[in-house]
């Protein structure tokens, strides 16, 4: 493909849709930067400077077209004690170094790592999401007027009909129409209802270019680390996820290693135009998605609609009420969840249903992503051992004097199946010859190669001469490294002689 086709296939092979894909985004993005701001304990124009910086950065350097990344709540949470012991300027400083963390991250091939995240535990992950966003609105939802929720229920109504209108249906995404014509009918009405402006105070400049004003030691260098580790893991944890969820709904690949460098150069600009460190948006990319945002040009369009409406239109935006935006998430929140994965529960196998369910209850329970998928993982992992632990047959046969005996192995040796191995010789039979006949068999770990040492070791304690056949390469290799059986003096200092 030559670099005029790419560019046209990655930017312009979709114009309206990621314009008007764009203008949705932006808007829902106003309400969570300035809330997400909040939560970290900053002035709303630092989430807000983080997510127009983010959204144009990522266009150009991420691996995902058409996922949008922002200020997310994920991310705020782990900055609340950071920001209230030591001030925004070391939150600054914290961002560029998570983004130098998410760069090397990137051409260390970090990204590569989700392969080994099972589809169960992403599964779980966008349940956990999509509970989490419809959880954020109950605020909005609670001790208000029935204005409130006639207005929110007007909302979803437009967003899931207006689809079906002749002609213009499929043109506009339904959620900006619902935007417009709640905000409309609130002023007309004068309804005295929340609205963007009751969040915070909009900036009404543009973001400038600035160095954290710190000590540059290692006193600082200390303080701020653990943060930038920690939101570098939880960032790229949260994105790469994003991206998967993106790949399955549009039926394309993603790189996920340019996705990790991406969001860390997104992220050091961020820091420099002072915004707070920022990371795909689950909720954002399905609105961009099912508004018909596919390309690149999506993610810039939202950022620069983002800047303008908010420095140049924000009397306007003002207006906007809660429930429309609130009608948009909880809308979001619906797609997200994975309604399959519940009529799926008698389908599935319950190690499976396990993963899923408790990746679930970790990310609700904790309000952070990167626990629930840490355990989810180990699950699965614990899960996929214990299975292939059971994948380990002996069988044997004796000759016609009854001297030798040979034991026939199929199977994987591991950690896991490695007791199940030792359990299958008789060390006690009176016996000349013993041939372990391996031919159909691979030991993975210094566990099962200890294991293989011990049943060697035994039967030539008990005066048995032991022959292996068969062996394949990749488990001679590891056996002829760690194993002592064939090695006199380990055997001699190992029996205590």
């Amino acid at each position: 493909m030559t670099l005029i086709q790419s560019v046209r296939q990655n930017w312009f092979s979709n114009i309206r849709g990621d314009l008007l894909a764009g203008i949705v985004v932006a808007l829902a993005l106003i309400p969570e930067a300035i809330a997400f701001s909040i939560i970290a304990g900053v002035d709303p124009k630092v989430g807000l400077y983080a997510s127009f910086c983010m959204a144009v950065v990522i266009a150009f350097t991420g691996g995902r077209p058409g996922m949008i990344s922002a200020a997310t709540g994920a991310m705020a949470l782990l900055m609340v004690t950071l920001v209230r012991d030591h001030g925004l300027e070391y939150l600054l400083a914290a961002t560029i170094l998570c983004g130098l963390l998410q760069i090397v991250a990137g051409y260390i091939k970090l990204g590569s790592l989700m392969r080994f995240v099972s589809r169960s535990v992403v599964t779980g992950f966008v349940n956990a999401l999509a509970i989490l966003i419809f959880m954020a609105q109950l605020p909005e939802l609670t001790n208000v007027t029935w204005h409130v929720y006639a207005m929110t229920a007007a909302g979803l109504f437009i967003i899931y009909l207006f689809p079906y209108v002749p002609k213009i249906g499929k043109l506009i995404p339904s959620p900006l129409v619902c935007i417009v014509v709640l905000t409309v009918l609130a002023v007309y009405l004068g309804l005295d209802i929340r609205n963007v402006g009751n969040m915070g105070e909009l900036p009404d400049t543009l973001p400038v270019f600035l160095l954290p004003q710190i000590p540059l030691n290692l006193e600082t260098l200390m303080i701020i680390l653990p943060y930038s580790i920690a939101l570098a893991v939880v960032g790229l944890l949260e994105s790469m996820m994003t991206a998967t969820i993106v790949d399955d709904l549009t039926d394309s690949p993603s790189d996920k290693n340019r996705e990790c460098k991406g969001q860390g150069i997104s992220n050091v600009v961020v820091g420099f135009f002072g915004g707070m460190a920022s990371c795909a948006m689950i909720g954002q990319s399905i609105i961009n998605i099912k508004s018909g945002g596919r390309t690149r040009l999506s993610s810039l369009a939202a950022g620069v609609f983002l800047l303008v409406m908010v420095v140049f239109l924000g009397d306007y935006l003002t207006l906007i009420p809660m429930a429309a935006l609130v009608a948009v998430m909880i809308m979001v929140s619906i797609g997200t969840f994975s309604w399959d994965s519940l009529r799926n529960l008698k389908k599935h196998p319950l190690s499976t249903n396990i993963v899923m369910i408790t990746t679930v209850v970790v990310v609700v329970a904790t309000h952070n992503l990167a626990y629930g998928v840490f355990v989810g993982v180990l699950l699965a992992a614990m899960f996929f051992a214990n299975k292939m632990g059971h994948y380990l047959h002996i069988g044997s046969d004796i000759d016609e004097a009854g001297s030798m005996r040979t034991y026939q192995v199929v199977g994987q040796v591991f950690f896991s199946s490695s007791d199940k191995f030792i359990s299958a010789f008789d060390f006690k039979e009176a016996l000349d010859k013993v041939v372990i006949d391996l031919s159909r068999a691979h030991f993975w770990d210094i566990t099962a190669v200890a294991a293989l040492d011990k049943v060697v070791i035994k039967f030539r304690r008990e005066g048995t001469e032991v022959e292996i056949l068969g062996m394949n390469e990749a488990s001679a290799t590891i056996v002829d490294r760690f194993g002592v059986h064939d090695k006199p003096d380990a055997v001699e200092k190992l029996m205590g002689h």
